[in-house]
């Protein structure tokens, strides 16, 4: 025990040694630059820890004794697999943006899964021609060297590069980590199995490669939903909400990995995406930040040990050894991947929603695929294969080895020289926004410091002296920026830069904007990211392009997708109430978005009236985007003023839920102050948080009143309920299922095979179909009216589309609750017979074109 013991202390010593060694790393890669370079190059930090972990290994070697704990420490395949991986993947994915994930999926699934087969492939048969490695051990090397690190992601983002490219990037890396695991399992098995390469060998790879993998989509996502569902009960605890997210990253990679059989890495990807998306508006504002610092921390400690042993563990004896093969298994890993990004990147440019990517990035991305930590922990992991390599030995140990000399090579050579390459092609040139902004930047510091030496002075404590040279230096600078930035604007701000310029100023302002709203408790986590998701993707367009996207907050894309979940999830046992309940969470968000667009858009004009930009910029640039604004107000105002309408009782309880929550904020804000200042004991201010917590949490949980509508509304506006007595239209209501539906939902779809009628209590609907594709609108339907009579009386198919225009209460009649609501109201009948007459005369009239479009109020679809 007392061996057991000194071995424990001697672990933890040596560990906590690498970490301030990797401290200290840190600390000197910021200061030091490469030498014989001109521009000042820094060396990255995970190139730094490798050296200096090759380094302490040598000095050990060669007599250091007092480094002997810390250069016999190896990195075990467990530990590195099931310790250090989930947290690096976990945080990878908990920060990547997942809206703009799911915008650019195509691209990245073509990057990550494609691309790394291809790549797989390249290097496999490369291999197998030039070494004495089989199809099977070349295949599981060409999956392990496939899979890339997202290093470059740093550099992309400093040089201000696309936001698209760097999700490209970043998406790429975190998907391919997953795939080229999963497959380099498969391929173990098949080793391990004896396999011999052929058809049926590589079916039966296919199919298994398919299940683990989706396998541990599944995995993931179902333990994420549950965990965000717990963390939504959850209001600003720290201990909790960080737990359960380090719960969820190890226990969704060891139940798909090692219970289910699935992927591990899968899994924690998953779960991590939703998590950092739907996630986020679970999490209390107050823990967010907190909670991505952790993550962040925790993915450095991790990456900082790995790297560290890595170079620890170099055995130069070992690389010596296999350094013929290792030239060869480098030039095929380059080649591979020069392959898949030259030969997949310029048609991932041609995609609708991505602009052409130039060569210049296109070679960043090649020459910044990396190999690192993950690729070590697979080769690590895996089992022994009992295998010899002529000339070369053991097959593991020869795996190890060259993965390693590869993650060096990738490390010392590529990671070296990756910001030489940058300034190769120009791309460390920032745009005229770019630096236009940074020099307003500072100037706005240099004002706000000379505003500030007033200050210095009150009290006639401080040297007149001192602050009449600091209002010197302040004023002489600024005089020197307004220069520097009147000859910028003077020599290459045309209308179109200064047009793009005012425009990123203004999204500047929502952002602002917005985060003042949401710390004040005007909006909901979830309103927030949207509105500044939308901010963003105008950022982008404008700053790249010069012009405004299409869609941001209202994608159609977007719509049709939560549209066809919250049918599926009705159709389900039970889901029926869920959809209903996400239906009427869609309503009240899109009331939010709007009513916080109409501020912020109308503060936005107005600061822009009092800004001195405004002045100095061309009069036709200032009327644009005045219209611009003037347009997303009153735009925003209409969303606001249809909710109103529509559903008056729903508005008014919007506002006292924002109003409460307004009230709760600002008593926490003066509380919190107060026991700053010492004059509310501390254990009385937690008391008086914690209840204050307690309200915010339930008006969070409550949901708007009034988003449905009774039946008593049919009753007064539906012709053929009109006169029906009460009691039997209560026969009636118990066959009828309510049904809220947010404005720009598609009901009923052309071609459907549904057969529900619907009447409307509330609301607009427009009716459209498409001939020879030319869609035509036919009708507007308010409320009182009805439609799907076709499809309920003859179990025909949808002859149209109806979709919301505003939001809606829909009663939902289905064909199997008919004879029963025939029985108690005989005019229903007739009322469907006679607008089914109408409705297949309009359809024939249709369709010789006679008729473009419909306006008769008894039109139905």
């Amino acid at each position: 025990m007392e061996g057991a013991g000194n071995n424990v202390i001697e672990i933890v010593g040596a560990t906590v040694s690498l970490l301030l060694v990797a401290t200290g790393v840190m600390a000197i890669s910021k200061r030091i630059r490469i030498p014989f370079t001109a521009a000042r190059i820094t060396i990255p930090f995970t190139v730094g820890l490798v050296v200096t972990g090759m380094v302490l290994a040598q000095v050990a070697r060669f007599g250091g004794e007092a480094l002997a704990p810390i250069a016999n420490l190896r990195i075990s395949a467990d530990v590195a697999f099931f310790v250090l991986l989930p947290t690096l993947i976990f945080q990878a994915a908990f920060k990547l943006d997942a809206r703009a994930l799911r915008e650019n999926l195509a691209g990245v699934l073509l990057l990550a899964v494609p691309g790394l087969l291809l790549s797989t492939g390249l290097i496999a048969g490369v291999l197998v021609l030039a070494t004495p490695l089989g199809w099977f051990e070349a295949l599981l090397l060409g999956s392990i060297l496939s899979a890339t690190e997202p290093v470059v992601i740093g550099l992309l983002r400093r040089l201000g590069a696309p936001k698209r490219l760097t999700i490209l990037v970043e998406g790429e890396s975190l998907f391919n980590d997953a795939t080229a695991i999963v497959l380099a399992r498969i391929l173990t098995g098949m080793l391990l199995a004896g396999a011999v390469a052929g058809g049926t060998g590589v079916l039966q790879g296919g199919v298994e490669f398919i299940v683990v993998f989706f396998g541990g989509l599944l995995v993931g996502w179902a333990l994420a939903v549950l965990v965000g569902m717990i963390l939504g009960r959850v209001d600003s605890d720290a201990f909790i909400e960080v737990t359960l997210t380090t719960v969820l990253a190890y226990v969704s990679f060891l139940v798909a990995e090692v219970v289910l059989g699935v992927s591990g890495v899968m899994a924690t990807v998953v779960a991590g995406m939703l998590i950092g998306g739907w996630g986020k508006a679970k999490i209390s504002p107050s823990i967010a930040d907190y909670l991505e610092r952790f993550w962040g921390y925790m993915a450095m400690v991790a990456n900082a040990l790995i790297f560290l042993m890595v170079g620890l563990a170099v055995d130069l004896g070992a690389l010596a050894n296999s350094f013929p093969l290792l030239l060869v298994v480098i030039a095929a890993m380059l080649a591979s991947r020069a392959v898949v990004i030259f030969g997949l990147v310029p048609g991932i440019g041609r995609l609708p929603e991505y602009d052409p990517i130039s060569r210049g990035h296109q070679t960043v991305m090649f020459w910044g695929g990396l190999r690192g930590a993950l690729a070590l922990a697979v080769a690590l992991s895996l089992p022994d294969f009992g295998r010899e390599v002529a000339g070369f030995g053991d097959l593991n140990q020869l795996i190890v080895a060259l993965v390693m000399g590869a993650v060096l090579f990738s490390l010392l050579a590529q990671g070296l020289t990756m910001e030489a390459l940058v300034r190769r092609f120009k791309l460390h040139v920032p745009p005229l926004s770019d630096r236009l902004a940074r020099l307003e930047g500072l100037l706005s510091a240099k004002q706000r410091t000379l505003e500030r030496i007033p200050e210095l002075e009150t009290g006639g404590l401080f040297s007149r002296r001192i602050s009449k040279e600091l209002r010197a230096q302040c004023e002489a600078k600024i005089e020197a920026m307004k220069n520097e930035l009147q000859q910028l604007r003077g020599e290459h701000l045309d209308i179109e830069e200064e047009r793009r310029l005012l425009y990123l100023r203004c999204f500047g302002e929502e952002n602002i904007l917005y985060y003042e709203m949401f710390t004040h408790g005007h909006l909901t986590e979830r309103t927030y990211r949207s509105l500044v998701h939308s901010v963003d993707l105008q950022t982008e367009a404008m700053r790249h392009h010069g012009s405004l996207p299409e869609f941001t907050l209202y994608p159609p894309t977007g719509e049709r997708l939560e549209s066809t979940v919250h049918r599926v999830l009705a159709r389900l046992p039970g889901g029926r109430r869920w959809a209903e309940t996400l239906r009427a969470e869609r309503t009240a968000r899109d009331y939010e978005v709007a009513w916080a667009r109409s501020q912020v858009s109308l503060q936005v004009s107005l600061r822009m009236e009092e800004s001195e930009d405004a002045e100095s910029t061309r009069p036709e640039v200032v009327a644009e985007l005045r219209a611009t604004y003037r347009y997303w107000q009153d735009q925003a105002r209409d969303r606001v003023d249809e909710s109103a309408e529509q559903f008056p009782e729903f508005v008014n309880s919007a506002q006292e839920r924002l109003a409460r929550r307004m009230v709760l904020h600002a008593e926490c804000e003066a509380i919190e102050e107060r026991a700053r200042a010492g004059m509310i004991p501390e254990g009385v201010a937690e008391a008086m948080l914690e209840e204050l917590a307690a309200d915010l949490r339930g008006i969070r949980a409550s949901q708007p009143e009034k988003l449905t509508v009774g039946p008593e509304d049919l009753l007064k506006k539906v012709p053929f309920f009109s006169n029906m007595p009460e009691e039997e239209f209560s026969v009636v209501t118990a066959k009828l299922r309510s049904r809220t539906v947010p404005a720009g939902e598609t009901i009923v779809r052309q071609n459907g095979s549904d057969s529900s009628l619907f009447l409307v209590a509330r609301g607009v609907i427009r009716v459209s179909r498409q001939d020879g594709g030319v869609s035509r609108d036919l009708a507007t339907l308010f409320a009182g009216e009805f439609f799907g009579e076709m499809a309920l009386l003859h179990g025909t198919r949808r002859t149209a589309t109806c979709r919301a225009l505003t939001p809606c209460a829909l009663y939902e009649l289905r064909r199997e609750d008919i004879d029963v609501v025939r029985s108690v109201c005989p005019e229903i009948q007739r009322a469907l017979e006679e607008a089914d007459r109408r409705r297949r005369a309009t359809l024939r009239m249709s369709a010789v074109g006679s008729v473009a479009h419909l306006t008769t109020p008894s039109s139905r679809t």
